[in-house]
C-alpha cells in the first residue's frame, strides 16, 4: 500500500509540473512567432528599398555614362566637345555605381531568404556588412562627382577655373541628374543598414 501511494504521488507531481510548462512553451513559441512576423516585415521593407537602391544606382550609372556633348562651333582644326571619360571623377563614379549596382542586384536573392527564413541571422549580417561597404563606395562616388559638377556650374574665380555650364549646358544637366540620382541611391542603402541592424536585434 505504501509503494501505490508513492506512484499515484509522483504522477499527480510530474502531471502538474507539465500543466505549468504548457503556458510557459505557449508564451515563449507566440513570442517568436511576433518576433518572426516583425522581422519578416522588416525583411520585405528591406527589399523593396534594395531594388529601389538598385534602380537609382542604374539610373545615375546610365546618365553619367552617356552624357557627351560636342558644341556646334567648330573648325577643321578645334573641336570643342566634353565627355564624362575627360574627368576621374566622373570616370570613377560610373565604375563605383556600376559595382554597387550589381552589388544590389545579386544581393536581392539574400533578402528574399531573410523574408522566408526571418530567424536565420547569417543572411542579415552578410547584408550589412556587404550595405556598409558600399555606402562608402558610393558616397565618396557621388562626393566627389559632385564637387565636379559644382565647379563646372560656379567656377573658381581664386583658381581662374571658368564655369562651363553655360556653354556645355546638356553635359551640366545631366551629370547633375547622375549625381542626384546616386544621392538618392545612397540614402536608400544607408536606411537598409539600419533596418538590417534592426533586424539583427534579438529582443
Amino acid at each position: 500500500m505504501e509503494k501505490h501511494e508513492a506512484t499515484t504521488i509522483e504522477i499527480e507531481e510530474s502531471s502538474k509540473e507539465r500543466k505549468g510548462k504548457a503556458p510557459l512553451l505557449a508564451a515563449a513559441a507566440a513570442v517568436d512567432h511576433a518576433r518572426a512576423g516583425n522581422r519578416r516585415g522588416i525583411a520585405i521593407f528591406d527589399l523593396i528599398l534594395r531594388v529601389s537602391a538598385a534602380t537609382a544606382a542604374l539610373a545615375a550609372t546610365i546618365i553619367m555614362g552617356t552624357t557627351e556633348q560636342t558644341l556646334p562651333f567648330f573648325t577643321q582644326f578645334f573641336q570643342f566637345q566634353a565627355s564624362y571619360d575627360d574627368l576621374p571623377s566622373f570616370t570613377f563614379f560610373v565604375i563605383a555605381m556600376s559595382i554597387a549596382t550589381g552589388y544590389l542586384v545579386l544581393s536581392v536573392p539574400f533578402s528574399i531568404v531573410c523574408i522566408a527564413r526571418p530567424l536565420l541571422t547569417a543572411p542579415k549580417l552578410l547584408l550589412i556588412i556587404c550595405d556598409t561597404l558600399t555606402v562608402t563606395l558610393t558616397t565618396s562616388a557621388a562626393a566627389s562627382s559632385a564637387a565636379i559638377v559644382y565647379l563646372a556650374h560656379n567656377g573658381n574665380s581664386d583658381a581662374n577655373w571658368l564655369a562651363i555650364c553655360q556653354q556645355f549646358d546638356s553635359f551640366c544637366s545631366r551629370t547633375s541628374g547622375a549625381v542626384v540620382a546616386s544621392f538618392v541611391a545612397v540614402a536608400l542603402i544607408i536606411f537598409m543598414v539600419v533596418l538590417s541592424a534592426l533586424g539583427l536585434r534579438k529582443h
